[in-house]
């Protein structure tokens, strides 16, 4: 809630493979900070978004740009251009502004759609059809509960590394699915934003985003070339004023040694939130007939069974 410019969230950014077109990034990995919302988008949307997201922002802070900086708006893409027409350009800053509007018509919530939506809509994942997944983990720390949350928009993998639950069902899944795409590098991409309440700084969360990345390799995901994969992690515990008349916070933060068990809630929730970017995709038919088939429909046997049943049905 609040005005995020006047109010910004100290935020830490890894760039697992910059193979990208993202917005916003060079400032956050100088003052860790986050002072827009955020937005997933597909590659040629990004322009449209940051305009949109500047254009919510004057409205909010009429001096933006005259007596007050300018804004850094943070756009984070992933390619889908195989089963989007990119070339279409299908974006427009309404659809941004609105989905403006409704966020914060709705607040935070913990009913919200996942899978092929919003930005995930025409996203692929290890051949599948992927999109937006989240997941969290809690834990205790000398007494106190913390939440690590993460939200991914899930692009990434070669369909014959996915890896779920630690078995590699890639290979089965790809004999049962008859694609036209040619075999081919890891391409696609895959943001990831994390959140927690914790009171960290942005040295520590840059730490926690990087752990991001343990979650992703789990699914099979060795950041191919081609792969943008970026992680953001921010904490809502404590906000930075943009005026210099107003004091800085003071923050008791979190001792080193707790870490440990952000690293292993990223690396958790990271890996859970993709698996239900899979899960909760439906199949999709996009530019030029190109087909993504859904998780659960190549492999029903996942609605009953642990994934290594997809390796040895005999058992």
């Amino acid at each position: 809630p609040g005005d995020l410019f006047l109010h910004k969230l100290p935020a830490g950014l890894a760039v697992i493979n910059g193979f990208g077109k993202s917005a916003g990034l060079m400032q956050v990995q100088e003052l860790g900070q986050i002072e827009s919302p955020i937005a997933l988008v597909s590659t040629f949307g990004v322009g449209t978004a940051s305009k949109a997201l500047i254009r919510d922002a004057i409205a909010h802070q009429p001096e933006l740009a005259r007596s007050l900086p300018t804004l850094n708006p943070l756009v984070f893409e992933c390619n889908d251009g195989w089963l989007n027409d990119a070339q279409a350009l299908a974006l427009q800053e309404s659809h941004v502004l609105r989905a403006l509007q409704i966020a914060r018509e709705a607040g935070a919530g913990a009913c919200f759609a996942q899978g092929a939506v919003g930005a995930g809509r025409g996203m692929s994942c290890h051949g599948l059809k992927g999109g937006i997944g989240t997941a969290s983990r809690q834990f205790d720390w000398q007494g106190r509960r913390h939440t690590l949350g993460a939200l991914v928009l899930a692009n990434q993998g070669r369909p014959e590394a996915l890896t779920l639950a630690g078995c590699c069902i890639g290979p089965v899944l790809q004999q049962r699915i008859a694609s036209a795409e040619a075999p081919g590098p890891e391409r696609g991409s895959i943001i990831i934003v994390l959140a927690t309440d914790a009171p960290l700084d942005a040295r520590q969360l840059q730490r926690v985003a990087r752990r991001s990345a343990a979650g992703l390799a789990r699914t099979g995901s060795d950041y191919g070339h081609g792969s943008g994969d970026v992680a953001l992690a921010f904490s809502t515990a404590y906000r930075l004023p943009q005026r210099a008349d107003q004091p800085m916070p003071s923050v008791t933060l979190l001792h080193e040694s707790a870490l440990d068990l952000f690293f292993q809630a990223a690396a958790e929730a990271t890996e859970q939130a993709i698996v239900h970017a899979l899960w909760a995709a439906v199949p999709l038919t996009g530019r030029d007939g190109h087909h993504r088939h859904a998780l659960t429909a190549v492999a029903p046997e996942l609605l009953t069974h642990a994934p290594w049943a997809l390796l040895h049905p005999k058992d």
